[in-house]
């Protein structure tokens, strides 16, 4: 019954051309608007580390001063040098890892003539196990390395490609400014989007790091800068802000697998929070957070209410297309009560009826998103050229290409419920007199 239904369509198709354009346009116009936002949002919103996300946890801790300018409740984002340390050596977690982001001078075999700035981070050993960094060749360092202050690095393979013209590069010497590093891993392609463990450096950034340091052999030989710092109270003027007790500028992760490593890990923060009170270091009662990525990122309103605004209008658009297509369906229909009466006249029940209308309804809804799926790449094309952050992201994937259609079909059918019942309410005997 399916290609008897499907033919009888196709015909009724073909005979109000016009009609049937404007039906497909009104489809397509709603679902191209809508699902290049969808899209959007979709890639915005999308779990960076799927696998970890729910085992890695943000910690914050709040030092600052009961009178600081700062009204908002929650602790500051970042962790002084001092916490960040205390919970670094506490080892409470599974893994854990103190890190800062920034760039370093990279002099090439050719010479310092052609030395050029790279994106680095600075960070702990653990920083690779724990956010399951892919490696091309080698591996990350130890935590003797960090304790011995070693001069070790990783480099992403993009950069071993363009120092040494292979991705087999551990072993060689990596001169970063005026000091030499030996290299112990090279990294696979991996930039997480958005970027999640340091959003001081951009949300949804385009130049992943190209350099991992150890973090206190970078600070020693002043190779680690600040993303961000935020200072409050006293500080030395002539010292080092970033060991500064009042300076906070570190970011932090810690892994935990169980609810129960959880549970203890939100005590031990509330207790160390308490035990620095008690040292008079903090003078506010505890006050802690620990969220994992996705709590982290919805936090941090990664997602900007543009983006969110933009596809709520999307969505009303494709309302109104729709509201316009009940019109024209219903007109369509109503239109062919004669045929629709000798049918019914012939035999068939009002639920074949219904059934060959909903069909008819679903080939406009085929059309309609096949061409909305064009817009809808040429809408996202239109995003990429934007001077915004994400735009690289706006690309459509495997699963959004089959939304589209599901999307483009429900709507037509959902449209066509109502007409459809409509034309089914004809009563046959009336027509077929006044044919």
């Amino acid at each position: 019954m399916f290609g008897y239904y499907l033919d009888l369509a196709l015909r009724s198709l073909r005979r109000n051309k016009v009609l049937t354009t404007l039906m497909v346009l009104a489809i397509a116009l709603g679902i191209g608007a809508s699902m290049t936002m969808i899209t959007v949002l979709h890639v915005m919103t999308a779990d960076p580390i799927p696998e970890r996300s729910g085992r890695l946890f943000y910690p914050q801790i709040d030092p600052r001063p009961m009178d600081s300018d700062n009204t908002t409740p929650d602790p500051p984002d970042q962790l002084t040098w001092i916490d960040a340390m205390n919970l670094l050596h506490a080892r409470k977690g599974v893994h854990q890892a103190a890190m800062t982001g920034g760039r370093v001078t990279v002099v090439p075999p050719q010479g310092a003539s052609h030395a050029f700035f790279a994106p680095a981070r600075s960070t702990t050993a653990d920083f690779f196990t724990m956010f399951d960094v892919p490696f091309a060749d080698g591996g990350g360092w130890t935590a003797n390395d960090d304790e011995r202050r070693s001069r070790v690095a990783v480099i992403a393979r993009d950069l071993a490609d363009k120092l040494y013209g292979t991705a087999h590069a551990v072993g060689r010497t990596l001169q970063l400014g005026r000091y030499d590093f030996r290299i112990v891993g090279v990294s696979d392609r991996w930039n997480p989007s958005p970027h999640f463990y340091d959003l001081g450096m951009g949300n949804y950034t385009s130049d992943p790091e190209q350099v991992f340091l150890p973090l206190q052999t970078a600070l020693d030989l002043k190779l680690t800068g600040a993303d961000t710092i935020s200072c409050w109270g006293r500080f030395p003027i002539d010292g080092d802000l970033r060991k500064a007790s009042s300076c906070a500028w570190m970011d932090f992760w810690v892994q935990l697998d169980t609810p129960r490593q959880v549970a203890a890990y939100r005590e031990f923060l509330a207790n160390y929070s308490a035990q620095q009170k008690a040292l008079g270091r903090f003078v506010r009662p505890p006050n802690t957070r620990l969220r994992d990525v996705m709590a982290w990122l919805d936090y941090n309103h990664v997602v900007p209410g543009s983006v969110q605004l933009q596809t709520l209008l999307a969505l009303g658009f494709l309302l109104v297309c729709l509201v316009n297509t009940v019109a024209l369906l219903l007109v369509k229909f109503l239109r062919r009560g004669g045929e629709l009466s000798v049918r019914r006249a012939m035999g068939a029940s009002k639920r074949s009826v219904f059934a060959q209308l909903l069909v008819e309804a679903a080939v406009v809804g085929l059309a309609g998103g096949a061409l909305g799926l064009l817009l809808a790449v040429f809408g996202l094309w239109i995003v990429r050229q934007q001077p915004v952050e994400y735009a690289t992201l706006a690309h459509m994937d495997g699963a959004m290409l089959g939304s589209t259609f599901v999307l483009a079909v429900c709507a037509t059918l959902l449209a066509a419920m109502f007409p459809a019942w409509r034309a089914c309410r004809i009563v046959p005997a009336r027509l077929l007199k006044t044919q």
